[in-house]
């Protein structure tokens, strides 16, 4: 008689979550999705769903942006060392959105994804990019107390047009106004990369937390920018 073969499937490693990623950038493919992809097969390998990488993704973006708010006049007045915070601003945010990037790929491995677990992602990424704005807006009027309160709004509304369009470039009827992937173009859209942006965020506030404005009207005037020309780009397309 002959014995029943058990098969064993291989367990999935850090290159297979890496392989499913879904972008975001040159800094993000480079660096945060690595980072996501050991997330996701710790993850993987503890029994976890996507959904609790997202929630802990959120817990801790919102607990990072609320202690540089909570902080940014001491910094201002002198109180508390402006690397002590700038520190833990690049930590909180980059582990938050590695964990973001880890949840999509443990749902794509894993065959877990769903549609309400990704309308939690997004409604999550919306609540964390919120606190960011927060963080950078407090932080900026700390330090220049003169801020024109219209341009702290301006920039809080521009900043979602990175979440916006990245949603409106999912699924079927995705387009992108630059399709090259090119190098040099890859690098000119490190602007628009949230890693990358995240990143840049914390060395100011780690290294000059006076310039916090000047990144505030330099995000403005880049995603406005870009919100002008994407609905140029799809007007023109509907026209056709």
């Amino acid at each position: 008689m002959q014995s029943a073969t058990t098969v064993v499937e291989p367990r999935p490693t850090v290159a297979d979550f890496h392989r499913v990623n879904r972008g975001g950038g040159l800094f993000s493919e480079s660096v945060s999705q690595w980072i996501g992809a050991v997330f996701a097969l710790v993850a993987q390998r503890l029994g976890l769903r996507p959904t609790a990488l997202t929630i802990t993704n959120l817990v801790l973006g919102l607990a990072t942006s609320v202690t540089v708010v909570a902080l940014a006049d001491r910094v201002a007045a002198g109180d508390v060392p402006a690397w002590v915070v700038g520190i833990a601003a690049l930590v909180g945010w980059q582990v938050a959105y590695a964990l973001d990037c880890a949840d999509g790929q443990l749902a794509r491995v894993t065959g877990q994804g769903s549609a309400a677990g990704a309308r939690v992602d997004v409604l999550c990424d919306v609540a964390a990019q919120i606190a960011l704005v927060a963080a950078l807006g407090a932080t900026a009027v700390a330090q220049r107390p003169g801020t024109p309160s219209w341009l702290v709004a301006v920039f809080a509304g521009t900043w979602m047009v990175n979440l916006v369009t990245s949603v409106m470039q999912s699924g079927p009827n995705a387009a992108s106004m630059v399709t090259s992937t090119s190098l040099p173009v890859r690098l000119v859209k490190l602007v628009r990369d949230y890693g990358a942006v995240i990143f840049v965020a914390a060395l100011v506030l780690m290294l000059a937390p006076a310039l916090t404005f000047w990144v505030v009207v330099a995000f403005t005037v880049v995603n406005g920018g870009f919100l002008l020309a994407s609905i140029a780009f799809s007007a023109r397309a509907s026209l056709r």
